[in-house]
C-alpha cells in the first residue's frame, strides 16, 4: 500500500515541469472532484477563509483522493490542535498561514511530526493512517508528512532564509494578497513595488535551497511568478473560475439582447 506523498516528492524534482494548482473556496466535495481531474496537479482545501470543519475535510480530501491530483491543506492558523485534527483527517501537506519568524516555523515543524522531532498526538486508528492500516505509520509519517509555511508580510520576506533554514519545514509560499495589502497596496498585487518583494522572495528561496509557491489571479501573473523563479503555484480558485466564465457568458448574451433590442437594430 503506497504512502508516497507525492507533492512532497514533487518539491525534490528540479528537472520536473512546475506543478500548477488552484484554490478550493466552494467548500464542495464535487468541486473539488471535478477539479482534480481537470488536470490539476495540486488542489488547495482552504479552511482559513472557507467554513470548512475537519467533517468537511474528510469528505473533499476523498473527493481529491479520487483523481490524479493532490491536496493541500491550508488550515486557519500555525495551531497544535488544528494540525493534529487535519493530519488525522487525512491531510498530508499542510500549510500554515502568516508564519513571521523562525521561532513560529519550528512550532510549525513541530506540530506536524511526532516525537521525539515534534508534538503530534499520538493516536492508534484514524484516517490519516488508513484506520491503522498502513504498516509502520506511526515511524513512516514524520517523513512523508509535508509542512508549508506562508509569509505574507515585508518582514516576513526580509526573514525567509532563517525560516527556510528551519528543519521540517519543506517550502514557504508567499501570500501576495496579504503581502500587498502589508505594503499599504491593498487589492493590488501588480503594483511594482509589491511584484519586486515577490521577487524577492522567489530568489532569496533560491539562495536558501527552498522551494517556494505562490498563487496568482491569472494565467499571465502565474507565469510572470514562474519567471521569477516560484517552484509550484496556483491560479485562482473555484469560485473564481466559474464566476468568472460565468460573468463572461452573461456579458455576451446580454450584450447581444441588448443590441437587438435598440431603435438602431430596427434599421
Amino acid at each position: 500500500m503506497s504512502f508516497t506523498n507525492r507533492f512532497k516528492s514533487w518539491l525534490t524534482e528540479r528537472d520536473r515541469q512546475t506543478p500548477f494548482g488552484t484554490w478550493l473556496m466552494a467548500a464542495a466535495p464535487s468541486t473539488a472532484e471535478a477539479l482534480g481531474y481537470c488536470g490539476f496537479d495540486f488542489l488547495v482545501v482552504d479552511m482559513e477563509h472557507v467554513p470548512i470543519e475537519v467533517s468537511d475535510l474528510a469528505g473533499i480530501l476523498r473527493a481529491i483522493g479520487c483523481t490524479p491530483a493532490e491536496a493541500v491543506v491550508r488550515l486557519a492558523w500555525n495551531d497544535q490542535v488544528l494540525v493534529k485534527r487535519a493530519l488525522d483527517a487525512g491531510a498530508r501537506t499542510v500549510m500554515l498561514p502568516f508564519v513571521q519568524t523562525a521561532e513560529e516555523a519550528r512550532e510549525a515543524a513541530s506540530y506536524t511530526r511526532y516525537p521525539p522531532e515534534g508534538v503530534r498526538g499520538v493516536a492508534a486508528v484514524h484516517r490519516g493512517s488508513k484506520f491503522g492500516t498502513i504498516p509502520d505509520y506511526l515511524k513512516r509519517a514524520n517523513s512523508e508528512i509535508c509542512t508549508i509555511v506562508q509569509l505574507e508580510t515585508p518582514e516576513a520576506i526580509e526573514r525567509l532564509p532563517e525560516i527556510a533554514a528551519v528543519d521540517g519545514i519543506d517550502a514557504v509560499f508567499v501570500g501576495p494578497g496579504d503581502l500587498s495589502a502589508a505594503m499599504g497596496h491593498i487589492g493590488n498585487i501588480a503594483h511594482p513595488k509589491v511584484q519586486a518583494l515577490i521577487e524577492k522572495a522567489a530568489a532569496s528561496a533560491r539562495s536558501a535551497g527552498k522551494p517556494i509557491g505562490i498563487v496568482g489571479p491569472n494565467p499571465d501573473m502565474v507565469k510572470r511568478f514562474v519567471g521569477y523563479g516560484y517552484d509550484f503555484a496556483a491560479i485562482a480558485s473555484d469560485l473564481a473560475m466559474m464566476t468568472g466564465r460565468a460573468n463572461d457568458w452573461l456579458s455576451t448574451l446580454k450584450g447581444e439582447a441588448a443590441a437587438a433590442a435598440s431603435p438602431a437594430a430596427a434599421y
